[in-house]
């Protein structure tokens, strides 16, 4: 019994790393958290804003990584890779932030966090093209890299307007 128990295992740890440790599998659980969390910071920021180009470009957000989140659910699904389902402690803690905020403030901090995540995300789709070894992931991250190029240059045109710095500059 004491050998089946042991075999048992021998043979499932292996199947246990397997499934969710690759660089792959890390990108799809990043890119999937930073999505999720564009959607909601979006939301709350058309709720809050003051100001009618924030308050656009957070729609925009809700819409194109609303889109974007399906097509990686349904392409991680198709690989047994569970994605998170609530927003990262860090994310969880700008929401806080943001949620204690109001009028122009808000609209700042909220720009700020854009450019932030923006920034991190093209990274994270630059890398996953130049290295990643899925191909279907490298495929998802060059259908939306034009995307997500397009918000930045957006967000960092909102906050060339409304003055806010990048925080990588």
């Amino acid at each position: 019994m004491k050998f089946l128990i042991l075999a048992s295992l021998t043979l499932a740890a292996p199947l246990a790393l397997a499934a969710g440790t690759s660089p792959d599998d890390s990108f799809y659980r990043s890119i999937a958290a930073g999505g999720m969390s564009e959607v909601d910071m979006g939301k709350l920021a058309a709720q809050k804003s003051t100001d009618p180009k924030v308050k656009s470009f957070a729609q925009m957000m809700v819409k194109d990584h609303s889109a974007a989140n399906q097509k990686l659910e349904s392409l991680a699904s198709s690989k047994q890779i569970a994605l998170p389902k609530s927003l990262s402690p860090s994310d969880a803690a700008t929401r806080t932030e943001l949620e204690s905020l109001s009028g122009a403030s808000f609209d700042k901090s909220y720009i700020q966090s854009q450019l932030k995540g923006h920034e991190k995300t093209v990274s994270l789709l630059e890398k996953e093209i130049s290295s990643g070894q899925d191909a279907e992931a490298k495929a998802f991250a060059q259908s939306v890299l034009p995307t997500v190029k397009h918000h930045l240059d957006a967000v960092r045109e909102l906050a060339s307007e409304e003055g806010v710095q990048s925080a990588s500059r």
